[in-house]
């Protein structure tokens, strides 16, 4: 279901899914078995840092009330105000979007591995899957993004679910999938999943479907 890839020397998955679904537990999964993972959000952070035109734009737009004290963007100040407001999101992703897809094709061109991970919340509405070979989609109930989302980011049940449901449903992205990944469960089941989509990339090096996950492989949380 991917678009057109731009990149020709690797096989590239676009790894999606809604907040706290656990794309970066299946992206550490890929990383095990050999991809190179790109991880969009720390790009984000990247393009906005002071100095940048992302930086210049943000603070144009949404006013110096978003800047942290030491003059980089405070992204929990910046939180409240975009998912809270549809237009003020969507000016955002027009400002970082752009800078970010750049990065991530030049880390593409220069990858030497035969299989590369694009990790992007917003992989489909970045138009960043054109250059993807396949969609991998992440899904959770919503309780667990809720229960995840508190746990690991300090979040109030109420801040969890306003960024939760300020996104579109799951199944908009599901319905895009070549693959999906159920990460309800224990994640021997998600490495289950995450090994039989690996084995089925043309090219890649093939795991035995015996392989264990090893819980102390070094992995963010779910």
């Amino acid at each position: 279901m991917a678009g057109e890839r731009k990149v020709r020397s690797v096989y590239v998955i676009g790894l999606t899914g809604n907040v706290a679904t656990g794309k970066s537990t299946v992206a550490a999964m890929l990383d095990h078995l050999g991809a190179e993972v790109i991880d969009a959000d720390l790009l984000a952070h990247d393009v906005m840092r002071a100095g940048t035109a992302v930086h210049r734009g943000i603070v144009e737009r949404f006013g110096p009330g978003v800047l942290a004290p030491d003059g980089e963007i405070d992204r929990r100040a910046l939180g409240g105000i975009v998912f809270r407001d549809p237009e003020a999101l969507g000016d955002l992703e027009r400002l970082v979007h752009p800078a970010v897809v750049e990065e991530t094709l030049r880390i593409l061109a220069e990858t030497r591995r035969a299989v590369a991970v694009v990790e992007a919340i917003k992989l489909l509405e970045a138009n960043m899957h054109r250059h993807c070979d396949a969609i991998w989609v992440v899904t959770s109930p919503r309780r667990l993004q809720l229960e995840r989302m508190v746990r690991t980011r300090g979040l109030t049940p109420a801040q969890a679910a306003l960024r939760i449901d300020a996104q579109p449903p799951q199944e908009e992205k599901v319905a895009r999938a070549d693959v999906v990944i159920d990460n309800a469960r224990h994640l021997a089941v998600t490495w289950r999943q995450v090994l039989r989509g690996w084995n089925a990339i043309p090219g890649a090096r093939r795991a035995s479907i015996r392989a264990e996950w090893a819980p102390c492989a070094a992995q963010p949380a779910p």
